[in-house]
């Protein structure tokens, strides 16, 4: 009798784990007030949602088993924490950032390139952190809110390198996924895979990647943002790195 009873208990495990919807969370940065990345013609919020709606789509239509969620659908503004909490509220399995690189120097640079959360071991991975962490500064309290943490100061980024990612290899293993279907599918030129502090990542609890799609200060990089071709392409690449990613690939 208890043997039947522990088959009978294994088997609705079994179930429960096999009916809970594989759920991705996708969000798009920047939005509202916050623009993020500015080119002569281009959004980087615009840039992010088409790509981000994009993506949703193709989940939608070709994982019956997902569920997707986003952190926004429309040109509203929310609060990076507000964007963590979605992911965690949802117990996503995946959380992706999708944002559009910026250079202050080079307006030649191209490429795509994806984080996971970690501390920067290069200059210009500090300076796209810093980038993309001062939109809390758009944020009422945000000193209060992050405890203290200043988005221009070196200083507040230490607090990564003491702070350990128990979904580390998930997230390294989803990057590399993606930066090679940047490549493969997009023909986009792949700049790597790095760690850095963003506060997006910070508290999500989940395997969680910020992606940069390509540079909107170099103008064939937001001539080619700008069309139906690279909303097409890099959705498509991103949905290709997901689908590895839950096949063990």
């Amino acid at each position: 009798m208890k043997r039947i009873y522990l088959l009978f208990v294994s088997l609705m495990v079994a179930i429960t784990l096999q009916a809970k919807p594989f759920t991705l969370v996708i969000d798009a940065g920047h939005g509202g007030k916050d623009p993020g990345a500015v080119g002569k013609k281009l959004k980087e919020k615009d840039i992010n949602l088409r790509v981000a709606l994009a993506l949703g789509k193709l989940v939608e239509q070709n994982m019956p088993d997902a569920k997707v969620v986003y952190t926004r659908k429309t040109d509203v503004f929310v609060e990076l924490n507000q964007r963590a909490n979605i992911a965690n509220r949802n117990k996503a399995d995946l959380f992706i950032s999708i944002h559009t690189n910026a250079s202050g120097v080079n307006r030649s640079v191209k490429g795509t390139e994806t984080y996971t959360l970690g501390m920067h071991r290069a200059a210009s991975n500090l300076e796209v952190a810093k980038r993309e962490n001062s939109a809390i500064m758009m944020e009422n309290d945000y000193e209060e809110k992050y405890e203290g943490f200043d988005p221009k100061s070196s200083e507040s980024y230490i607090i990564f390198e003491l702070m350990q990612d128990q979904y580390m290899k998930q997230s390294v293993d989803l990057a590399g996924n993606i930066q090679r279907q940047f490549s493969s599918t997009a023909g986009r030129r792949d700049r790597g895979v790095y760690q850095a502090g963003f506060l997006v990542l910070r508290a999500t609890s989940m395997p969680s990647v910020l992606v940069e799609l390509g540079y909107i200060t170099t103008q064939e990089e937001e001539n080619y943002l700008a069309t139906n071709k690279s909303t097409e392409e890099l959705s498509r690449s991103l949905f290709n790195a997901i689908k590895q990613y839950r096949n063990g690939k």
